[in-house]
């Protein structure tokens, strides 16, 4: 599984991110919060091998990500950015079949995932479509799908890392793209999301890992985390946290 130890990482004089621990679990979805510049990005850069430490170490399966080679590691760790830029007209399948450049499973495999991974993306009525004239949430989606087939269809010793993937999305994708996401993770997959919305993240994760000032102040369940004073310590917000009615995970309001 994907592990880091002590990391930490600086930009210029500053700490950005501070002696971090962490072990991503099969089946597991982890949550990461923070307010803007916790280092929420960074850590998710650190763990993809983007950015590398100034100590500390990153490992997957007990070998230093470093030491893996490209295609092997993409068939084991998957990314889906904040913002992706692709300035290229092409169909949409076209861009979730990128996902399945790692593999070398064949063009009739291939479609079948790429169709498979739209439908979870709740995307597949966007085939055909130029991805150039996609509405920004529409492009979320179509992302989604292609980190997905990169890795489909999910298994244990696979992790997928996603920065902030529901920032354009109207609220019943939202909740339709973090179903899909407990999906991959009940195949097996261990996965880690960014998140600013607490409800969301209460809902869909199982620990949650609050960051700030680039260090961990909290790494439990979302009823140990989600706790009004560190609430207020972290984020500066009085909060009402009550259970929810019919699910039962904790309800954030504001005060």
């Amino acid at each position: 599984m994907l592990r880091a130890e002590k990391l930490t990482l600086k930009r210029g004089q500053s700490m950005v991110l501070s002696e971090i621990d962490l072990q991503l679990q099969p089946g597991e979805v982890l949550g990461v919060l923070g307010s803007n510049g916790a280092g929420k990005s960074t850590l998710l850069a650190a763990l993809c091998g983007e950015l590398l430490p100034d100590a500390g170490k990153v490992s997957l399966d007990g070998r230093a990500l470093a030491d893996w080679e490209g295609p092997a590691r993409a068939q084991r760790l998957a990314v889906l950015p904040q913002s992706s830029t692709l300035n290229f007209a092409f169909a949409v399948e076209a861009v979730v079949a990128m996902g399945r450049l790692p593999h070398a499973s064949g063009a009739r495999v291939d479609g079948q995932i790429v169709a498979a991974a739209l439908q979870a993306a709740d995307a597949a009525h966007l085939a055909g479509r130029n991805y150039l004239q996609l509405s920004g949430g529409e492009r979320q989606r179509v992302h989604l799908a292609r980190v997905l087939a990169q890795l489909w269809p999910g298994q244990p010793g696979q992790v997928l890392l996603l920065d902030e993937p529901t920032s354009m999305l109207d609220p019943l994708h939202q909740h339709t793209i973090l179903q899909a996401i407990r999906t991959v993770a009940a195949s097996g997959c261990a996965v880690l999301v960014v998140l600013h919305d607490l409800n969301l993240a209460a809902r869909y994760c199982d620990r949650l890992l609050l960051l700030a000032n680039g260090r961990a102040q909290a790494l439990a369940s979302p009823q140990e985390v989600l706790q009004p004073a560190l609430l207020e310590a972290v984020f500066g917000l009085r909060v009402l946290v009550q259970n929810h009615p019919e699910l039962g995970h904790p309800l954030i309001i504001a005060r």
